[in-house]
């Protein structure tokens, strides 16, 4: 047969033999959702961009970062935005504290030692933790935590812990907070190769060996993770911090970490004061946008954090 005879090969199409409306449907509403996210955030961002502006523009800006007199609704106001900070930060501390052995400890039980009977029912109970109201973390701190605290405390320590203290508010968001890091890390160590644990066993490696050696160091991208999740969670709350560690600002930056002393978080003065009797555009009114704006701007700083560990120690497995 000749050459020019030799019958063309046709490749069959792959595409649809009609338009799928339906795809372009979905395609779009899926792209709708990710926009609105994206511009939720721009008008969150927007919203305090502007009455901060107008509150620096009144305030000098190093005066308030760095500043410890801190009362804007006094007179003459003070706006010294670290006591408050340091506030938040001496809670979410007495949390991690708290909730990282406690829901590391899970988690490694969860993913190494807990049968699949077990599991399934543990998990779901841990994870139901989450979906309490933080008002009922609160009002347990304020009626069992506290009471139980003060009844513990060791006389040589000083005088016991008031009916607000860090320490209550502390352990009531630690409480909070360790179902993120145990279902997160649970979720990370799970997903480490089984061929991982069978080589160390085949060494002789024991199961706690297994779990801190192997296990541990292969997940550790998933397992910090859950961790900043859990500190952007903590600086973020409100009620448990204003019922169970009060609303007292302490200029003494250091008596903020005392478990014994009550203190003032950001979320709370932004819930008190935004709720209060105050003026529509009045220097009080712009305070409340500011130390909103150092709040977002704490939280971003934690999640792009996240991001930047979890990049660097990712293990990638083939």
């Amino acid at each position: 047969m000749a050459a020019s005879q030799v019958p063309a090969i046709t490749r069959p199409r792959l595409e649809a033999a009609s338009p799928r409306y339906g795809e372009k449907v979905i395609y779009w509403l899926l792209a709708a959702c990710a926009g609105l996210s994206v511009l939720t955030t721009t008008a969150i961002v927007i919203s305090l961009i502007v009455p901060s502006i107008e509150f620096f523009g009144e305030v000098p800006i190093f005066e308030f970062l760095l500043g410890t007199d801190w009362g804007p609704t006094f007179t003459p106001p003070g706006f010294g935005v670290l006591p408050i900070v340091f506030g938040t930060l001496s809670v979410t501390l007495w949390a991690l504290v708290f909730a990282i052995p406690v829901g590391l400890g899970a988690a490694i039980y969860l993913s190494e030692y807990a049968g699949p009977r077990v599991r399934r029912i543990l998990k779901p109970i841990l994870e139901v933790l989450a979906g309490i109201p933080t008002v009922a973390f609160g009002f347990f701190a304020l009626v069992f935590i506290t009471p139980q605290i003060q009844k513990i405390w060791p006389s040589f320590l000083g005088s016991e812990p008031g009916i607000f203290s860090v320490a209550a508010g502390g352990l009531a968001i630690g409480l909070m907070i360790v179902p993120i890091i145990a279902s997160v890390s649970e979720d990370s160590m799970s997903a480490v190769p089984q061929g991982l644990r069978d080589g160390a066993y085949a060494l002789g490696a024991s199961k706690a060996r297994v779990s801190t050696k192997v296990v541990f160091p292969a997940a550790l991208s998933g397992i910090v993770a859950s961790i900043i999740l859990a500190v952007s969670r903590a600086l973020g709350e409100t009620m448990i911090v204003l019922i169970a560690a009060g609303n007292t600002p302490n200029e003494n930056l250091l008596e903020n970490f005392n478990p014994v002393e009550a203190i003032q978080a950001m979320t709370a003065f932004i819930a008190t004061t935004a709720t209060g009797d105050i003026a529509t555009g009045s220097i009080t009114y712009k305070t409340v946008f500011a130390v909103a704006m150092v709040l977002f701007l704490m939280t971003l700083a934690m999640n792009l954090l996240s991001i930047r560990f979890v990049r660097k120690y990712r293990e990638v497995y083939e």
